[in-house]
Order: structure tokens, then sequence, then C-alpha cells
């Protein structure tokens, strides 16, 4: 590698190449001056990264450290199925193994992640000005494995004292985050 891959700056004895540890590329030492942890490649320690990387390796680390455990933990939401008029307390949740959204109260489901579509958060509060807006549910929508066919799931938070509310907007804020 004789050159920087970002500014392509010839190397020689006084500019050095550093190797993103992320992507692994060559840089010089100003494109590849940022230290971040990287702890799912067991660097526990911050370590040299390129811009680019660095800044993917900070939006993970505050995916795991803050939207993950939030998301694990679940929150109680009124889940209506479908067109259907009827809604059920249901505890959201995602699954250890990150790859289902588990609901459960009297009926019990999973989604896949990955057959997930579409995911909508309804807010209230909106002011012209872009004021103070707040997540009371999300529209979720989804396909049946083994069908082409189209689910949807609508998430409200609840209004009474044994749903926390601040828990199910924290819950949902996670969600769109992840859903971006």
């Amino acid at each position: 590698c004789p050159r920087c891959m970002q500014c392509d700056t010839k190397f020689d004895f006084i500019t050095r190449k550093h190797h993103c540890r992320r992507c692994g590329k060559c840089f010089c030492d100003k494109c590849c001056s940022k230290k971040v942890p990287l702890p799912r490649m067991c660097f526990v320690d911050p370590v040299r990264q390129c811009a680019e990387c660095a800044l993917v390796s900070q939006k993970e680390t505050e995916f795991y450290d803050k939207q993950l455990k939030v998301l694990m933990n679940g929150a109680t939401f009124f889940v209506t199925l479908g067109t259907s008029d009827k809604s059920e307390l249901m505890v959201c949740r995602l699954s250890n193994n990150q790859r289902y959204l588990v609901l459960d109260g009297d009926s019990h489901y999973e989604i896949e992640i990955i057959q997930i579509s579409t995911v909508q958060i309804l807010t209230e509060g909106f002011t012209p000005g872009g004021g103070n807006t707040r997540a009371i549910g999300m529209i979720l929508q989804y396909k049946v494995p083994g069908s082409e066919e189209v689910m949807q799931m609508k998430f409200t938070a609840g209004e009474d004292f044994s749903c926390n509310k601040k828990l199910s907007a924290a819950w949902l804020a996670a969600m769109h985050k992840v859903s971006k």
C-alpha cells in the first residue's frame, strides 16, 4: 500500500501508514486518527479507525449500549391485529437472539425481524413550528413466512397506571432509531 486510500498522500519515512482496525484499509495519520472502542471485534480499548468507520462504530456502540437494552427489556402496549376493532394488552420485546419481536399476552406472537417491512411511529403533540412530539404508538407491517401476505399490527401505549407510559415511549423511540 504505497499511498493513503483516503487523501492519496504517498507514504515515506515521515508519513507513516496506519491500518483502520475496522475496515483494514491503509491511511495516513490525518485520515486515520480517530480512536473508538470496537467491542464486537474484541477490541476492549479504543482503537485507530478511519473517520467513516469511527462514525459507524460510534452509532453501533450507542445502539448496543442504549436501544438494544430497552428493546430487550420490553414494554406494554395495546396491540390490534389488522383491521380488527379489538385490542389485547401485550408485552412486546426483542428476543434474546435479537431475531424476533416477541409479543406476550393472552396470545403469543413471534415476528421475525427480517420479515418486518414498515415501522411507522405514531406521535401526538405536533405543532406547526416543529415543537414537542411524543411517541404514543406504532404501526408495524410484516410478511407472514411462507406467503406473500402482508400483515399489520398497531401498538398503542396504555393510558392507565398499569402501563408505564414512559417505558413505552422509550421503547418506541428505540424502535424508531433501529428502523432508521
